[in-house]
This record gives C-alpha cells, structure tokens and sequence, in this order.
C-alpha cells in the first residue's frame, strides 16, 4: 500500500502540465510515446475493420484538405508558442468512414476519423472545420490521457500503464479506445465540461489560423444541438449543445478572430 502511495504522489509530481492557449494545469500520468504506439496500433485495426470511404471522392479529398490545413495551423502554433514537444512524432493521417453516425475523432499522434454521418451536418468546409478542430484539440490538450489515467486509476487500482498492458490488457485496451471515442460497441467516455469548452477555444484558434472563419462554429453547433431529436448526435451525446456553450464560443470569438486571416 505504501509503495503505491508513493508511485502516485511521484506520478502527481512528475505530470503537471500547461495547456496550450488556454493555459490550466493538467495531470498527464501516461506516457504519450505509448498512447501513440497504442494509437497506431488501434487506428489501423479501425479501418481493416470499417469501410473507409476512397480517397478519389470529393468528401474524403474535403476531409483531407481541411485536416491538413488545420494540422499546419496547429504546428505553426506550437512551435511559435513553446509546445514544439507536444506534437513531436505526431505523424498526421485523416480517413472518412461510412458510417450513419454524427462523429469524429482523433486520436494521440495524429489519427483522425471523421464519419460520414457528420458531413449533413457540418454542411460546408468551415462546418466540417470547426469539427475537425475541436477532436483535435482534443488530442493536442491531451485530454484522452487524463481520462484514461482517472479510469486506471479507479479501474486497474493506480498501477502503471506498462503494468496494466500486461496484467490486464482487454481492460486497458478497452479504456483506451473509450477514451478517445473510437467506438460505438462499448460506448463512450464523456468528456468533462472544462474539456469541452477548452477544445473549442482551442478548436476556433486552430481552424481561424488554417483560414476558417471561427464565427461558422456558432452555427454550426447550433444545428448539432438540433440534430436527432430528442437523442443527440454521438459527438454530443454525453454533453449536449446548449445555450451556454454557444454562449461561451460567442464570448471566445474575438480572441479567436485575431488568428483569422482569408
């Protein structure tokens, strides 16, 4: 018992960090390095096992064009801003899946899947960009590492990454892609509030720098909250669009548009 106190103050100690432009502190207790290897891993057994819609398309080569855009206005942010470590070894790749389901998602390193089910939805490039930034920043504010550490730490009783790979690795493996919302079997963990509203400040800076008019995402999240009736859209599921988040994108917006540029 008290080795494991002392592995968990040493992880508390060790895992402060920054997040990017909205600055709160975080704790990461996981090693990214692992969550990319685990990422890659995953990422190519979701799409052996979905139909990945071809690149000859116009909705997968939109998807691709909009991901590389804001993946340059990502790494221009972070390196102009000291976060250069966050995205090292991150080797971008963006897919469109068939699938009826309103959702995207992205995982450590890079990995991003959109659904067709969103594009109805997201109606526009812009739309598809305030989307694509906010799954994003998601991944660049590590998000999914701080929901799999508080599940590990309840789940698996605080050990290890390493050790909970070995010991236990359907629950870790199960943990992970909850985590990061790649699948519908096992449903998914809900981020917090605060995660939500920071991916989409960070979100309307990123799309803003890739030349994405930040005030669509207004709209935008307005049609999500409409969206299915009375069961909202899987991207939405566990913290539906509302008033007050609309609110606080409204209130973002002019920071967000001094990134913006035609």
């Amino acid at each position: 018992m008290k080795g494991k106190l002392l592995f968990l103050l040493s992880l508390l100690f060790f895992s402060c960090y920054k997040v990017p432009i909205t600055g709160r502190k975080q704790l990461n207790m996981l090693p990214e390095n692992t969550l990319m290897d685990m990422s890659l891993t995953n990422y190519k057994s979701f799409l052996e096992e979905n139909k990945v819609v071809p690149t000859s398309t116009s909705n997968t080569q939109m998807v691709q064009r909009v991901g590389a855009k804001i993946a340059d206005a990502v790494d221009r942010y972070m390196n102009a801003n000291g976060h250069s470590k966050r995205i090292k070894n991150f080797k971008w790749e963006f897919n469109l899946v068939e699938d009826k389901v309103v959702n995207a998602w992205c995982m450590p390193g890079g990995k991003v899947v959109v659904y067709t089910g969103l594009l109805p939805v997201s109606q526009s490039e812009e739309g598809l960009a305030v989307v694509m930034g906010h799954e994003i920043a998601h991944a660049i504010a590590r998000h999914g590492n701080e929901r799999m550490s508080q599940q590990l730490l309840v789940q698996a009783g605080g050990i290890g990454l390493a050790v909970s790979l070995s010991e236990k690795p359907k629950l870790t493996q199960d943990l992970f892609l909850l985590s990061y919302g790649a699948t519908s079997a096992l449903g998914v963990l809900g981020y917090s509030r605060k995660h939500e509203s920071e991916a989409d400040k960070m979100g309307l800076v990123f799309m803003a720098m890739a030349g994405y008019n930040p005030e669509k995402a207004v709209s935008f999240w307005q049609r999500m909250a409409d969206a299915g009736g009375a069961k909202p859209p899987e991207l939405v599921s566990t913290h539906p669009s509302n008033e007050r988040r609309i609110s606080d994108i409204q209130e973002f917006l002019p920071v967000a548009m001094t990134y913006y540029k035609k």
